[in-house]
């Protein structure tokens, strides 16, 4: 999922990250049309092949996220609640757009305000695994550098250029040329190699294990309490009349036997509901 307002360069981040064009029959809006649009989730799936491992790629952009709020801050109120809303479901992975737009210095002091930003607020985004301690000095090196580098300042572009006689993507100003893949222009090759190379299967784990299972135990924990509610409501203790002990007590465990059954089909259904939906 892309997430974030209009004009940011979503759209031109993916096409750029998976040599792709995912938008080209999408009609450009004017600015009356852009004041009506609303937040429906867009989805686009494409199939692509990386060092002959073919992915299955599916990607949701937010049209007019945040349009209508009017938030100056760096770190936008509605970045902060959208970020709390998804850090326990996905990997959160805080991204600045149009790095071409600051010097370094400025690049440098704005990075700083977005990590106290995220700390100030507890948002939980991805977090890097450490090095094996076996690793070569050189892979030691460029995990530092992946992670100092976070959050990731990208540059996209849909066109290529021509330096040193050498086609590839970037935009062309009246100062000079700014190189997509260039790192010491953006950390867009640390973003597209973290994502489909050396980090992807850490994000498939962590998605599946962490995520999934915390989503799926609250769901049969909702599940449960609600179970639980309505058998109170629906079939309460009955005031038994005065008998001796032992007969009273197996009727009471006759009840229980009954209401765990009940509960245990019904866990039963949602688990094998959810097992299809996985499917």
């Amino acid at each position: 999922m892309v997430a974030g307002e209009s004009g940011l360069g979503k759209s031109t981040l993916i096409n750029s990250l998976f040599l792709t064009d995912l938008y080209k029959d999408r009609k450009l809006l004017n600015a009356e049309e852009r004041i009506s649009q609303t937040v429906e989730i867009i989805k686009h799936t494409v199939d692509i092949e990386e060092k002959g491992v073919k992915l299955k790629l599916t990607i949701v952009d937010t049209p007019g996220f945040g349009d209508a709020v009017n938030n100056t801050e760096c770190l936008r109120p509605v970045d902060v609640e959208f970020m709390k809303a998804l850090q326990d479901k996905v990997n959160v992975i805080p991204l600045i757009s149009k790095a071409d737009c600051l010097t370094p210095a400025e690049m440098k002091k704005m990075k700083d305000r977005v990590r106290e930003e995220i700390e100030k607020f507890g948002i939980k985004v991805y977090q890097f695994p450490d090095c094996d301690s076996d690793e070569d000095e050189e892979m030691k090196q460029q995990d530092r550098e992946l992670k100092e580098s976070a959050p990731f300042a990208v540059i996209g572009s849909n066109t290529t250029v021509e330096v040193k006689g050498q086609r590839m993507r970037g935009r062309l100003y009246p100062w000079g040329i700014v190189e997509v893949e260039n790192q010491s222009h953006c950390d867009f090759v640390k973003l597209r190699n973290m994502l489909i190379r050396s980090h992807m299967h850490d994000l498939k784990d962590i998605t599946c294990d962490v995520h999934y299972e915390n989503y799926r135990a609250q769901c049969i924990q909702q599940m449960t309490s609600k179970l639980t509610q309505d058998s109170r409501v629906e079939s309460p203790v009955p005031i038994l009349p005065l008998s001796t002990p032992d007969v009273e007590t197996e009727k009471l465990i006759k009840m229980k036997d009954e209401e765990l059954r009940r509960m245990q089909e019904m866990l039963q259904k949602m688990q094998q509901q959810m097992h299809e939906q996985d499917l």
